[in-house]
């Protein structure tokens, strides 16, 4: 039975525990400990778009093993305040695409990160993020191999 399915009185009380494979938690230990040896960002350009009420970054972010992980910051044009962010990550099949195709957020006023999935671009849109060595564009495989 879904928890939504659960009388009021008994939602939320059910706690299951499930063991994790016999060292994981030394591996998550180790993984997250090697990220910290790898710059968090590596890189933020203006991106040129020629849309005048709207400006654009080109964000790389260091990923698992630093391989590059890209973005589009994408922001009203000459507003200086602090806005409220919205951050989309983009499903199976697609890659970010170009800084043209996803305007909503920022028109409406919002700062706009548009994050890339490694691996994942190449079945529809236009392919503008290099997936990291090893993997083909589109590949129909999950974000983590093995899931």
């Amino acid at each position: 039975m879904a928890l939504g399915q659960l009388p009021r009185t008994q939602g939320g009380q059910e706690v299951r525990t499930v063991a994790g494979p016999e060292g994981v938690d030394d591996y998550w230990r180790s993984t997250v400990g090697a990220g910290g040896a790898v710059p968090v960002l590596l890189d933020v350009r203006p991106e040129p778009t020629d849309l005048r009420l709207l400006d654009t970054w080109d964000v790389t972010f260091a990923g698992f093993a630093g391989d590059p992980v890209r973005a589009w910051y994408t922001r009203p044009a000459g507003v200086d305040e602090p806005l409220p962010v919205v951050i989309e990550y983009i499903g199976y099949g697609r890659g970010r695409g170009t800084p043209h195709e996803r305007l909503t957020w920022p028109v409406a006023g919002y700062a706009h990160l548009l994050m890339h999935a490694r691996g994942q671009s190449g079945q529809y849109g236009v392919v503008h993020t290099a997936d990291p060595p090893g993997s083909a564009p589109g590949r129909p495989a999950p974000v983590t191999p093995g899931q």
